[in-house]
């Protein structure tokens, strides 16, 4: 019988100062009921820098030279990156349906869509939205830029190589599978003509100065993220795409998470398959400030 591993005992004062150090930087919250997780999954890395115990641990964390690459193994340890290409459909049909021909009369002058994936993990998302883009069809001549983000270096380089096996493809359509992939052994990669819509960078939603280098977006998906953070940092958060979002822009969530007690500023907009967030547009704004200039004013101007 195989004997398993212990791990190293984390004290209660130690788990609440991991918790607040990984909170801060990169959003992810452990409640007084994740501490065994945290001392499971990281017990291996306190006997890797052949550290004494979590104390030591910390004070790596909070003084060593290692502290960056180090908080980038904890990220990878700790998240969970379960993910599959078409994940929600419903939404993506609206996406694709709705969402992309009426920013194509939108931005019609410009020829220009910026999306992004934010955590995107190993990449089936962004590579999803620019299949449902070719698939429309009426882009050929436009600029359409897929941005694909994650904080997680590990799950980002397999995004970028684009080889998936077949547990990726489970809610795939087999003419997706057949049009935009090769088979490679077991194994299935992305085309080019796929591949050359999407870029991939290392972002941490918690950074407002790399954040704000991503520019302005029409669409940003950020689904399944908001759960793993606390209500500060979910406003954080949202906040961040409010201000990188374009006027008139959309916000995907995911169908468990809502902006409930997180921002008021969105419009909830309904459409056939489901509904989305939305920044309001700029000549809705105007009508609003103008209904309540004439509402304090009795509707004398």
């Amino acid at each position: 019988m195989l004997e398993t591993e212990e791990n190293i005992p984390l004290p209660d004062d130690v788990f609440r100062l991991l918790r607040d150090l990984i909170k801060d930087y990169c959003g992810m919250y452990f409640d007084d009921n994740s501490k065994y997780l945290l001392e499971k999954r990281l017990s291996k890395r306190v006997k890797s820098h052949h550290l004494n115990d979590f104390r030591d641990y910390y004070r790596l964390l909070l003084y060593d030279k290692r502290r960056d690459e180090e908080l980038t193994f904890i990220v990878d340890v700790l998240t969970v990156n379960e993910t599959y290409f078409f994940r929600e459909i419903s939404q993506l049909k609206t996406l694709s349906e709705e969402i992309l021909p009426e920013l194509k009369n939108i931005n019609r002058e410009s020829k220009k869509i910026r999306i992004w994936s934010a955590a995107c993990s190993t990449g089936e998302e962004p590579y999803t939205i620019a299949m449902l883009a070719l698939e429309q069809g009426f882009f050929t001549g436009w600029d359409v830029e897929i941005l694909g983000s994650d904080i997680n270096q590990r799950v980002l380089q397999h995004a970028r190589r684009g080889v998936y096996r077949k547990n990726s493809f489970r809610t795939t359509e087999e003419h997706y599978i057949e049009k935009y992939f090769t088979p490679e052994d077991n194994f299935y990669k992305i085309n080019d003509n796929v591949r050359q819509l999407v870029n991939f960078s290392c972002l941490n939603l918690l950074d407002p100065f790399k954040v704000k280098f991503v520019g302005e977006m029409d669409v940003i998906l950020c689904r399944n993220v908001l759960i793993y953070f606390d209500l500060e940092t979910r406003k954080k958060v949202i906040g961040n795409f409010y201000e990188r979002l374009v006027d008139g822009g959309y916000l995907l969530l995911g169908h468990a998470e809502s902006l409930m007690n997180i921002s008021t500023a969105f419009t909830l907009k309904h459409f056939k398959h489901d509904m989305v967030y939305q920044k309001p547009p700029k000549l809705a704004a105007a009508m609003s400030s103008e209904s309540l200039v004439k509402m304090a004013w009795g509707n004398k101007i």
